[in-house]
């Protein structure tokens, strides 16, 4: 008897066959993102970018409604202004790119003797020197504080081992900083922020995340403490979504950031600042798709229903495509997540078959393919991209127009549940020894995401010296838990005593 073939997938090769060279075909046949002609840049293309505009929509709104301001800094930064901080520059040298000259020579392109700058400019990497020197201009009284602000910019950190989307040379971002009087009020907007993110992840992007802190020696260069949220992607690894970082007076006092206090006196103040990135396209890409291409949360799709026309002959053209444009107008004014629905009618000049498996690896939520059959019998054929092994179902054009916001809404909470599922199935907590870490970390995990690879949860004591047993496994510890029982134990790493849970894993 013959094995039964499997259906061939859209993407080449699989998951399980390849999963970095699998996310690489995802990220490029779902036209999120294409290498540009510069080592480690990246072209976001329409779908990507399309993403990250809705992205950045309800960010940027989610902040405005917290009373932080957009403002806008310069690209090149002094490098004085980067060695007033010393742990900021020390923790950022070896990813700083920086400018030298200000013209070439005209015959051969050499640098020109006579642009030499008077001073190095770093091309932003992080923005806290440019915009703490510009704070302590601003700040004189406790009058003009809190100063929250946020900037939506690019920046340049030179990546060894880049990866699209995930490690760029350059990418796009958000970076908040804000000023305040105490340091309760500076970790409160610290906090406030980090909750900003883990909704943001878990309700827009669809990502189940961890909350905690990063261990001293995981904290952004300069900070007092890191906070940041971490998911699993689908091969088992930990990627960092998002950082919140308390500040403390650190970069205030490089940077005399000083203010008069109610009592009359001269005091710093304390700093926060906070970012995520096209990193989470990334995210996004690893944990939602499949081996038919990506599946896009509804709430971050450029378009949530796709409208495929599907043309026998020249003669079905003029009624199809009437009937799929009435569809897009009707389905317009249905409204899910605070918006419009939005709707686009393919009209390109190819089959509807190639159209339909577009749009499939595109990601698009819901799509349509409408037929002369469709148009007489006042009917839809829809396909859910998150249940694509369930097959077509016809619905009543009237049905289908009327349920639209709950059909989007079900798929943005299966792509959660399943997100999340995959995530507890992979943190294991029963690895309480050296020996069962080791044997756990010992195992490969190449490029599969088919084997139990994932996060262990375990304590650890907080000895500096137990580092170098993860190095050897290329493991790191994520984060510590917010949520922490308290519960006396033994550190997995060195048997000493310990209270604390941490996040152990491989990362991107």
């Amino acid at each position: 008897m013959s094995t039964p073939q499997q259906p061939k997938a859209a993407i080449t090769p699989t998951r399980t066959e390849n999963y970095a060279e699998w996310y690489q075909q995802v990220v490029r046949a779902s036209d999120m993102a294409e290498l540009s002609g510069v080592r480690g840049c990246m072209i976001l293309k329409p779908n990507g970018y399309g993403i990250w505009e809705l992205m950045r929509d309800y960010l940027d709104a989610s902040f405005k409604e917290s009373g932080h301001e957009n403002y806008y800094f310069p690209l090149f930064i002094p490098l004085s202004y980067f060695q007033k901080e010393a742990d900021h520059v020390e923790g950022f040298a070896k990813e700083m790119a920086v400018v030298t000259h200000h013209r070439l020579t005209s015959k051969d392109g050499a640098l020109c003797p006579d642009g030499e700058l008077e001073e190095p400019l770093i091309v932003r990497p992080t923005s806290e020197t440019v915009i703490g020197t510009a704070m302590a201009k601003w700040i004189k009284s406790y009058r003009d504080l809190p100063l929250l602000l946020n900037q939506w910019a690019n920046v340049v950190r030179w990546e060894m081992r880049p990866r699209i989307l995930l490690r760029t040379t350059e990418f796009l971002w958000q970076e908040g900083h804000t000023a305040h009087e105490t340091r309760e009020e500076a970790m409160q907007e610290t906090l406030q922020i980090l909750e900003v993110y883990r909704v943001f992840a878990e309700e827009v992007l669809a990502l189940p995340v961890i909350t905690g802190t990063k261990p001293p020696h995981e904290r952004f260069p300069g900070a007092v403490e890191t906070f940041t949220i971490e998911s699993m992607m689908q091969d088992g690894r930990a990627l960092q979504g998002g950082t919140s970082h308390y500040l403390g007076q650190n970069f205030s006092k490089s940077l005399d950031i000083q203010f008069q206090t109610r009592e009359g006196s001269l005091a710093h103040v304390h700093t926060t600042s906070w970012g995520v990135s096209t990193r989470l396209l990334g995210a996004l890409v690893m944990v939602h798709s499949d081996d038919n291409g990506m599946r896009t949360p509804p709430r971050v799709a450029p378009w949530q229903v796709v409208i495929v026309p599907v043309l026998r002959n020249d003669g079905d053209s003029e009624s199809v495509l009437a009937y799929c444009e009435k569809l897009r107008v009707e389905l317009g004014t249905q409204t899910y997540a605070n918006g419009k629905v939005r709707v686009r009618v393919d009209k390109r000049d190819i089959s509807g078959a190639d159209k339909k498996w577009d749009w499939i690896k595109k990601g698009a939520p819901l799509i349509l393919e409408i037929g002369p059959k469709d148009v007489a019998a006042e009917k839809v054929c829809l396909l859910r991209r998150d249940q694509l092994d369930a097959g077509k179902r016809f619905l009543e054009r009237r049905a289908f127009i009327e349920g639209v916001s709950a059909e989007l809404a079900s798929i943005q909470q299966n792509l959660f549940d399943q997100a999340l599922t995959f995530q507890k199935a992979r943190t294991h907590t029963h690895i309480k020894t050296r020996e069962a870490f080791d044997a756990y970390f010992s195992k490969d995990s190449g490029n599969s995401f088919s084997t139990d690879q994932g996060f262990v949860r375990a304590k650890w004591s907080g000895d500096p010296a137990s580092l170098a047993l993860l190095d050897e496994r290329g493991v790191t510890i994520r984060c510590i838990p917010l949520d922490q029982s308290g519960e006396e134990g033994f550190c997995v790493l060195t048997g000493q005593p310990a209270t604390q849970e941490v996040i152990f894993a491989r990362a991107y």
